[in-house]
């Protein structure tokens, strides 16, 4: 179990992995011993969208990623807003791009990250300009994309699936 706190937010008391009953059965969580808080680590909602942009993909590639891998636009939600309203925000925020249809394709587990990603295919239009989070795009065939087995990667693959496409995915090297 890795730990994301050490100290409790509410008091400073030291944190400690305590089993308690809970609805379900007995769970072990870091919990203050203090005050009794409890950092619950539910996974986090993470939005994500195919954009299907003058009739090709659009993929990005983040700044902060290594090599050249290229990507879903993704981000989180805000307080406020629906995950519709919030994917069309992002897609405006880190590709410049209005979209004119939003719909659900599918949510996904992406345990290693926490996260649960609701996924959405757009269609876009506009003039592409990157926010400075991205540093590049590109457009792909329907035919031509590769999907990653992870993640997002399902999705555009569930998407492809949706329109007759049978996808092809990469493979990732083994790590030792």
């Amino acid at each position: 179990m890795t730990q994301a706190y050490k100290f409790c937010p509410a008091c400073a008391t030291a944190l400690a992995w305590v089993a308690q009953l809970e609805d379900g059965g007995e769970k072990q969580r870091l919990r203050c011993t203090g005050c009794g808080w409890t950092h619950w680590n539910n996974p986090t909602p993470v939005l994500a969208a195919v954009i299907q942009y003058r009739d090709q993909i659009l993929l990005a590639r983040n700044a902060a990623w290594p090599g050249k891998m290229y990507a879903l636009i993704t981000g989180f939600m805000e307080a406020g807003e629906s995950p519709k309203e919030g994917i069309a925000r992002e897609i405006k925020e880190e590709t410049n791009l209005d979209t004119s249809e939003l719909n659900l394709i599918g949510v996904y587990d992406f345990q290693r990250m926490n996260q649960v990603i609701i996924a959405y295919h757009a269609v876009a239009d506009g003039e592409v300009k990157l926010s400075p989070e991205l540093v590049d795009y590109k457009l792909y065939a329907y035919d031509a994309v590769k999907c990653w087995p992870a993640g997002t990667g399902y999705a555009l693959a569930d998407w492809l699936r949706s329109r007759g496409q049978e996808p092809a995915f990469i493979e990732f090297p083994k790590r030792d």
